[in-house]
Parts: structure tokens; sequence; C-alpha cells
């Protein structure tokens, strides 16, 4: 025979589950142990580990056999329906069993004896109305005898008893608590009550005092008036006594009796009580409600009070006037009250009591003068009263002027303008564009430049004031706020705005073209509308055609990496372009402009070139072709009504069309172009847009070139992404690439490139630092100086034969060739994101730089002005069509010739070019429109012209 759980029976006097000849597998029952006395001679198994020792306590209980085999035939039979009372006390024995040991010992560790504890029974589904004790315990006893008889096996009643003394015990142990609980609330609420009844007798008894003796005073005045009369009447006296008669107040009228004091008096002690009667009683209200309607009360229902509470803050924080009102409401409140009171212990009228009550309310002093205890006491009482009033409204005023200043200060403040510029976010261009703007407001005597960000506006301010720049009359109004929120474009009237230009973040290219492209959403969804055009500064080429297509017609974007890159390359193969190109974009000199002229109509373009002693024209916009800009067209072109002039001039306002001049046309052999010959470029860093800048270089470079491309990004990852950028590197014609890995600021590095065979070296600022400006500049300045020391090294050993091809035929030129031979070194063209580093790049004699912040900024501007600008950008910058060129003065005079720039223009348009300035052999800048030009003068073959030149 099988132990059965440590309970010393036989598995065979157990019913069955199953009948089955298989056996069948019982449902896991929760292990007892049998507790073994001191005495008892049986074995006591121990746990063989070492860890856990058998421990064992005799238990209180004796040991039963029967509750065991008495539980397990209950679990065995089915509970019969609706009887849950029986289903609930089938648990006690278990309870009773589980109480003798200690919580989650494991029986398998061996025997436990358990310590005595409180048994807790389940109560019944139905509680019983009286003797719930009793008659659980006759419920216990009988539920034993029951499990008795249907068992078979005998009860030990002793355990009944056990059982039953522990739940009376448990039950008289919780009616004691809960009856000590209930004193302990009675107490409190009793406390309460009693000190409330005190504060409420505290104010009662005094005024029912001053009622009674007030009463009493006019009982004994009446009396004392009737004795006087009596006395009158009768002659008592001999002196002619005047008859004593009560006061005749016209108060007394307006209650139309003579009690009207004492009705005041009551009125306002009533209503001084009434506030806390009330707060007292408004945790109960909802109860008398829940009485009288018969309905159950609600836990989760809010008091009274918090609801009130509630309803306040929400008065106070929706209505702005709210507080004022309340205020007010004060004041009339303690005026007219006071006035009552006043009026119930003085002699005076009502409309006088109401007049010194307020004098007391707006003066504190003057309660000094007042006479008698009630008087005084009203008094002092109203003139607290005031004081504290007046420090609310001090407050609240205070508060409304803090409020006023901080919305002013902080730029919360509605913007009331028109056909202003608006300027949405904040970058590092927006001092020079602030610049370019203000310039090119001097013309009409300033403007108005609005600047959304998301910045602090004393900021913002703040940094504005850094710039240390004459503005000319245009104001700079900044406010803080997020052009991604229609409210805050409301406050800048967006609407009224006749340009916007939203700046590129400092963030990586793909997350500021994203914030870019949600303001561009925003300004779409204005209901008024947008009056003037939106400029979208983009950073990434392949970004630009979905905000076009967000936006339609009224954007216009200015790519900033692709404008810088294909600047850079321009400026690489023709030193002293960036000049040139800081002239014309930035306001301070000569830019586009375009406009329409009537008395031109007719005339062909070789008669309106030099129609204009101030300008110079450079194309047409022909209406007859939705307003297509044509740059450089034929001379045959003749000028059709609505067609307008581009032309190049100081300032809008400073050109005008004049009589034709005379000038000879004479013709000129012309020289043919020089044959382009193979360069070797070397390119430091990695752009986004570097293929673009490749396919540029394959459009200008003659076969045979070669684009060094020196950075830390392997060779794979660069096919890869040059692949990705849809460069086809086996379709390149014209360049071969040559790549060589390593890092620009590491000198080693450096040395192992041949520096001194390239015609042009263009330091990029790097992908990776693009999120910093500073830390960008700072490694393209070390960049620079490490090439410089190094070439300075090297160039005893080199070879005057390896001198750029492309300068051969450029001989009488000594501007292009001190460009290029500035301290026998090659160009260099560095890419300076941040205008401080200016001065640092001038110190270092770098042939050639590109201030890439200031020449977006500039372009940004022109497009600003006029949106019309960015497609003749855009033809100027493409690798495609016209171009902007320096050529040699051979091309266009003999030496020491005689002749008006009017008539190099004439020789130009001969070579299809249209000459916009020069630069003399013994000058540091050119001239771009150059004025006097009628005026005959001598030109030498160093001199170079500036030309734009379809390319062909």
């Amino acid at each position: 025979m099988r132990s059965n759980g440590g309970s010393g029976e036989s598995a065979s006097t157990q019913s069955p589950r199953n009948p089955s000849s298989q056996k069948a597998e019982r449902p896991p029952v929760l292990k007892k142990f049998k507790a073994i006395e001191p005495d008892d001679p049986r074995h006591t198994p121990h746990f063989p580990g070492p860890l856990f020792p058998a421990v064992r306590r005799v238990t209180s209980l004796p040991p039963s056999s029967n509750r065991r085999a008495s539980f397990d035939t209950d679990a065995d039979k089915p509970s019969s329906v609706g009887d849950v009372t029986a289903s609930n006390l089938n648990n006690i024995d278990v309870v009773n069993s589980l109480s003798d040991r200690d919580w989650m010992y494991p029986s398998f560790l061996g025997p436990h004896a358990a310590r005595n504890r409180v048994v807790t029974v389940k109560a019944a589904s139905r509680q019983p109305i009286r003797g719930g004790g009793e008659r659980l315990v006759d419920r216990v006893e009988s539920k034993v005898v029951d499990e008795k008889q249907q068992s078979n096996t005998p009860v030990n009643k002793e355990e009944v008893k056990i059982v039953a003394s522990q739940v009376s015990t448990t039950m008289t142990e919780r009616s004691s608590v809960s009856s000590w609980s209930a004193r302990r609330i009675l107490r409190m609420k009793l406390k309460r009550y009693f000190i409330f009844s005190v504060i409420i007798f505290s104010c009662i008894y005094p005024l029912t005092y001053v009622i009674h003796l007030r009463n009493k005073v006019e009982r004994l005045e009446v009396e004392n008036i009737n004795l006087r009369r009596w006395c009158s009447e009768t002659d008592v006296s001999n002196y002619n006594n005047e008859v004593l008669q009560p006061e005749d107040d016209s108060s007394y009228k307006i209650f139309g009796n003579a009690d009207s004091k004492t009705v005041a008096l009551y009125t306002v002690m009533f209503t001084l009580m009434m506030p806390f009667v009330l707060y007292k009683c408004l945790d109960y209200l909802p109860q008398i409600k829940i009485i009288s309607k018969r309905t159950k009360p609600n836990k989760e229902e809010v008091p009274l009070k918090k609801r009130i509470a509630y309803m306040v803050d929400v008065c106070f924080s929706v209505y702005p006037y709210a507080k004022l009102l309340a205020l007010l409401f004060a004041t009339i409140f303690l005026i007219g009250f006071g006035g009552l009171a006043l009026y119930a212990v003085t002699d005076r009228s009502l409309t006088e009591a109401l007049w010194l009550s307020w004098t007391f309310v707006a003066d504190s002093g003057n309660h000094a003068d007042s006479i008698g205890i009630g008087p005084r006491i009203v008094s002092v009482s109203i003139s607290s009263g005031g004081m504290l009033i007046f420090a609310m409204m001090l407050g609240l005023v205070s508060d409304a002027i803090s409020e006023k200043v901080d919305s002013l200060r902080k730029g919360k403040s509605e913007v009331i303008e028109k056909n202003h510029m608006l300027i949405l976010g904040w970058s590092d261009k927006l001092g020079s564009l602030l610049k370019q703007l203000a310039i090119a407001n001097k013309s009409v005597g300033g403007g108005v430049v609005v600047v959304l960000a998301e910045r602090d506006k004393e900021e913002m301010e703040m940094e504005i004031a850094k710039l240390e720049f004459d503005f000319m009359g245009t104001s700079v109004i900044c406010r803080s706020g997020s052009p991604l929120i229609l409210a805050d474009l409301k406050k800048v009237s967006v609407s009224k705005a006749r340009a916007i230009i939203v700046l590129a973040t400092d963030e990586n290219a793909d997350q500021s073209d994203a914030r870019a492209l949600r303001v561009v959403l925003s300004l779409t969804g204005v209901k008024e509308g947008l009056r003037g055009h939106v400029v979208v500064e983009m950073s990434d080429l392949d970004n630009e055609p979905l905000v076009k297509l967000v936006g339609g017609d009224l954007i216009e974007t200015v790519v900033a990496h692709d404008v810088i890159g294909r600047l850079m390359i321009q400026c690489a193969l023709q030193p002293g372009l960036a000049q040139i190109w800081e002239d014309i974009l930035g306001f301070e000199n000569d830019e586009f402009y375009i406009k329409r002229w009537p008395e031109l109509d007719g005339m062909q373009f070789e008669d309106v070139l030099i129609s204009f002693p101030d300008a110079i024209p450079c194309g047409v916009k022909v209406a007859a072709d939705n307003g297509k800009i044509i740059l450089n067209p034929d001379d045959s072109y003749v000028l059709k009504e609505g067609d307008e002039v581009l032309v190049i001039a100081e300032d809008d306002d400073t050109y005008s069309p004049g009589p034709l001049p005379e000038v000879r046309r004479v013709s000129f052999p012309k020289v043919p172009e020089l044959p382009k010959y193979p360069e070797r470029i070397l390119f430091c860093g990695w752009r986004r847009d570097i293929h673009d800048m490749i396919m540029v270089l394959e459009a200008f470079l003659a076969p045979g070139s070669e684009l060094w491309m020196f950075n830390e990004v392997t060779e794979k990852e660069r096919e890869r992404k040059l692949i990705d950028g849809g460069l086809d590197i086996s379709g390149l014609e014209n360049i071969k690439l040559v790549h060589r890995e390593g890092n620009a600021v590491i000198r080693r590095h450096l040395e192992s490139l041949p520096l001194e065979t390239f015609d042009s070296i263009l330091i990029l600022a790097d992908e990776s630092l693009e999120d910093s400006v500073v830390h960008s500049d700072s490694r393209s300045l070390a960049t620079l100086l490490l090439i410089r020391d190094i070439q300075s090294k090297r160039l005893p050993y080199r070879d005057t034969k390896s001198t750029s091809l492309r300068l051969a035929g450029f001989t009488h030129s000594s501007w292009i060739r001190e460009m290029q031979q500035a301290s026998d070194k090659s160009i260099i063209i560095s890419e300076i994101l941040d205008s401080r580093t200016r001065n640092l790049v001038s110190v270092s004699r770098i042939s050639d730089y590109v201030l890439s912040n200031e020449l977006v900024s500039m372009a940004l501007a022109m497009v600003a002005e006029d949106k019309q600008i960015n497609r003749v950008l855009e033809e100027l910058f493409a690798e495609e069509g016209n171009e902007m060129c320096i050529k040699p003065a051979e091309f266009y005079l003999f030496d020491q010739e005689e002749l008006c720039f009017y008539e190099i223009m004439i020789r130009g348009r001969q070579r299809q070019e249209i000459v916009i300035g020069y630069r003399l052999a013994n000058s540091e800048r050119a001239i771009i429109n150059p004025p006097k030009k009628s005026e005959q003068r001598k030109w030498s073959l160093d001199d170079v012209f500036v030309v734009i030149s379809s390319g062909s």
C-alpha cells in the first residue's frame, strides 16, 4: 500500500472517482502534513538535502485522518445546483488545515508544524439578518455532520468545536473592530459639530444680546417720553421743559416702520452667517436629494464643494474678465452691506451710511473719527475689506500689465503690416539676408521685414543687433512662433506679405527639406490666400520636385547645395568668377531687373542693347510664350507688345532707355576659341550632390581629364552612392575618376597625393559635418593650410612644364595668370559656410574662395524681390545654355586700341556674346555695368571682359 500524502491512510480506503478498470488520474489535491507529537515513536522523515533540515512543530490541533478523506469525497461528488451556502462551507476544513501551516511551505520538504492563525471563512451569498455568528457556527457543525454521513468516516467532534470557536472568535473580533471604528468616527463628527455649534453660538448670542439691549433701550425711551408727556400735562414741573420726541429719521420711511435699523442689523448678520452655514452644509445637500428621491447613493459622484471650486476655476480660466467682475461684485457687496451695518449701529440715514461706507473702502483712514464700540467695529471691518479689495485690484492690474509686457517681450502680439517681407525660420544665413533686403529697400526709403522663428524674441533681437549693420530705414520685427501653426502665421500677417522666404534649418538635408515641405503645406492652408510668392531654400536637389508639386506656381526653390556646387566648379575653371557673382547677386552693386518699356516695342535687340546708358540688356521676357525669359537672344529679335527687357542695373529706378548713340559698327576679326586641354582636379571631401558636380565637370572639361576624389568614404561605397544618384560611371567620356581614401586633416594622408600637379583643388564641406557649420569650416580651413604648406615645400621640385595648358592661350592676361600662380601654387576653392571665416581665409592668401552662406542669401533675396530672376539664375548655373565667362581682351580689340564700351559690346555680338563688364590689368576688382559707356578710352591686351556666352 502506498502512502497518500503522509496521512497514513491507504489509497484503497478512498472511493474511486472513475469506476472503469483503468486507474483514473486524480486532480492535484493540496497536500497536508500530519503533526507528530514529541512522544510519537514513529519515525519522522527528513529532507535529505544539506540546506533544508526538517523542522517540525507541534500543532495545536490533534491529527485527523478524516479531514482529508472528507474533503476528497466531497471533491469527487458533483455539486448540487443552488446550494451556494454548502459550497462555501465545504472548504472550511481546507481553510482550517491551511491555517495550521506556514504559507507556501512545501510538503515534500518534510513534516512542518504550523502556528495558530485566525481562520477566515468566506461569507455566504446571503448574509444572515441577525445572529450571524451563531448561525455560522451551527452551519459549520451541520456541515461537518453531513460530511460524516456522506463519507461514512468518523468525525472528530473536538475539531468541530475548535473550528466553531475560531469562527465565533473571528466574528467577535470583527464586530469589536467595526464598533471601535464607528465610535471613533462618531467622536470625530461630534467634535466637528461641537466646534461648528460653538462658532454659530458665538455669532448668534452677541447678535441676540445686542438686539435685546436695543429693544430694551427703545422701550425705556418710549417710557421716558410717556412719562415726560404725563408730567407736562399735569404741570408737575414749574419749568417749560420740552417734551422729548423720538428723532425723525427719513430712513425709517424706507422700511415703512420705526424698526428699520433692527431689520438692517438682522439682514447684515444673517448675510454674514449664510456663507459659513452653506459651506458646512454643501456636502449634505446631495444626500438630502438622494433621500428625497429614494435613490441609491453613487460612490463616484464628485462632492458639491469640488464641483463648485471647479466651476469657479473654469470661469476664471476661460473668461478673461471674470476676475475683474468678481472684484467689482465684492466691492459693491462690501459697500452695500457695510452701509447697512453702519446704518444699523449709527444715527445716520441710509444714504449717508452708504456714502460713509464707500469712504471707508476708498480710504482706510477715514474711520478714525468713529465714536462708539459698534460703529468702530463696523468701520474697522469695512476698512479692512477695502484694503483687501484694493490689494486685489492692484494685483490684477499688475498682472495685466506684466502679462501685456511679457506678451510684447516674447513676441506674441500681432503684426499689422502689409506689403512686407516675411522670413520663416532661423539660420546662419539670416544676417546676410537681412543685409541684402535692407539694401534692396534703400531706394524706397526702407521697408518692413518680419522674422518668425521658434526662438525667444529677445534672443533674436540680440543676434540681429550683433550684426552692427545700418538697415537704412528698414525695420526688422521679430516674432516667436512656429511656421507650422496657422495661428502663428496669421499673427505675422502672412496673407498680406509681398514675399515669403522659408529658410533651411541647421539639421541634415533630409530633415531640413521635410520641415520645409511641412511649412509649404501650412502656407497652402491659409484661408485668406497668399498675396506674394514663396521662396523655399532646399538642401537636396532630389527633394525639389515634391515641394513644387505641393506649392504649385507660388513656389520658387533655391537649392543651396546645387547652387554652391555649380558655382565652385565655374570658379575653379575660371578664377575670379566668385567676385563677379558676388557683385551681380548682391544688391550693393548691380543686379538683374525685368521691366516693360513700351517705347522699345518694334525695335530689334541689337538696337535695344545700346539704348540704356545706365544698364546693360541681357535678355527678353516674351509675353507671347507665357513669359519665357530668353537670355542672349538674336540681334534680329523684334520686341513685341507686352515683352519685357532683362537688364543689369544698379537699381530699378536708376535706368531708362534713351536715344540711340552714334556707335561705329566696325567688324573685328573673329579669334577662334582656344581648344580645351585635359586638366587634373582634386575633390577633398564628400558632398551629397557630388554626382551632380561630376556631371557638370563632364560637360565642361576636355577629354582625358582626371578627377581625383579624396575622402574617408570607401571606394565601393562611393560607387554605390554615385550610381544611386543617377551617375553612369561607365558612360563618362571626358573625365576619369581616381579614388583615394584618407582623412583631409591628417598631414601624412595629404602627403600621399601629388598636390603640386593639380590644376584646381576643391575643398568641399563634408556631408558628415553638414549639421555643424563651425566644425565644417574649421575642417576646411585646416585642410587648406595643410595643402598650402605641402605645396610650398614641394615647389622646388615642381616641373615648370606641368603648368596648366588651359592658360596657354591667355598669354596677355596677366590677371588670370596671377590668379593661377598665386604664391606659385594651384587654385584652391574652399567651401566656407560661415561668413565669419572670411577674414581667416583671406589671411591664408587663398587665390579664390566661395562664401556659401552669403551667396545663397544673395540669391534668396534676389528671387524674393522678383521671382522671375530664378529662371535666369537656373540657366546661368546650368551646364547647358548660357553661362557667365571671363574672356581675354584679344577677342574684342587690338592692343592700345581706343574704343568706347558700346563698340566693345557690338563686337561681342559678333561672337554671340553680351559684354557686361571688364577688369583692367591694374585693378583689383571687375566693373559690371560701367558708367559712361560712350566715352572713348585705350584698352590693353592684359585687360579681361566679363560676358554672357551661349557656350556654343
